[in-house]
């Protein structure tokens, strides 16, 4: 008996330690307000709106000293056990899919929007993204620095870390030393709030949004009752009852409830497939298309990721 305990004892303390253990991956990227002021940028249509972003490898290759303070910031955080997502590696491998994308469509002909940033922070797989802005100041012989980071979530945009300041003027002349100055007093507190927040992601899950819809041609709107597990519902409802199943402690809300459209907002999506890959919007939606396909349904429907925070099932084709 006192064995099995101590077995149990010891395995509850490897799920703590790992649970402490586990850190977010980050990218950290320079923030729109220095693209913009450094005129890093470019424009994209969305659904007929032209929409300016960073340019992200534009910047790279041009401000040898971003790159160098990026690459400060990513030693200082690995330093301290985060892993990490270089930028410049992750433009590198989304370039080659940037084409595939823009080509992809619907059987219909209805087109996959998804913004350059969108298509980079998917592929970089990034739990947080920190964006960096930076000015030097020039007093005589002597150079200073005014810093912001910010910890944005990567699926939600919501910040969840910040740290600001200005260092101490020096006679030091490269950039990367500069910010190290002034981000060591603020970088053991900053961090402390990334963790906190990915914690929280890990216990309680992973906010996303996720919205039920029907094209024109659909036999099945989302009033439709069917039978499904001997309770006549409507598909709405076992879609909501579906979600309820599938997420962390059952925890969403139901913000919009029509014949067409069910949106489901602070919808938690477990961090980790029941394989421990990391998961995202689409593996978690998979299992929905794949039981909406079976009887008594028999629905095909597509699955459509807008960004990396909102899933879209879309029933009537693909």
């Amino acid at each position: 008996m006192k064995k099995v305990i101590f077995t149990v004892l010891a395995l509850m303390l490897q799920v703590s330690i790992f649970a402490q253990a586990k850190k977010p991956t980050i990218m950290v990227v320079p923030s729109d307000n220095w693209c913009i002021k450094n005129g890093y940028t470019t424009t994209f249509d969305e659904m007929g709106t032209l929409k300016t972003i960073p340019d992200y490898k534009m910047a790279l290759q041009n401000e040898t000293d971003l790159l160098m303070t990026i690459g400060k910031i990513n030693t200082m955080m690995s330093d301290r056990g985060f892993p990490l997502v270089n930028l410049e590696t992750a433009i590198k491998n989304t370039e080659n899919e940037s084409a595939e994308v823009s080509m992809m469509s619907s059987k219909s002909g209805s087109n996959l929007v998804e913004s350059p940033i969108d298509i980079l922070q998917r592929n970089a797989n990034a739990d947080i993204i920190i964006q960096l802005t930076y000015v030097i100041n020039q007093e005589g012989p002597r150079r200073s620095i005014t810093f912001m980071l910010q910890g944005l979530d990567a699926y939600t945009k919501k910040q969840i870390a910040g740290a600001q300041g200005t260092g101490e003027p020096s006679f030091a002349t490269q950039t990367p030393v500069l910010l190290e100055e002034a981000v060591l007093a603020h970088i053991d507190d900053f961090n402390t709030r990334l963790q906190a927040h990915f914690d929280d992601l890990f216990a309680n899950g992973r906010e996303v949004v996720f919205q039920a819809r029907v094209f024109d041609g659909s036999p099945a709107d989302l009033e439709e009752v069917f039978t499904y597990q001997n309770e006549s519902l409507e598909l709405g409802e076992i879609i909501e009852n579906w979600i309820s199943e599938n997420t962390v402690q059952g925890r969403f809300s139901t913000t919009t409830y029509t014949q067409n459209v069910i949106r489901f907002e602070q919808v938690r999506i477990p961090l980790y497939d029941d394989r421990g890959r990391a998961n995202d919007t689409r593996r978690w939606l998979r299992d929905l298309r794949n039981m909406l396909n079976k009887n008594p349904f028999n629905l095909v429907s597509k699955i459509y990721t807008r960004g990396l925070g909102e899933v879209w099932l879309i029933i009537g084709e693909k």
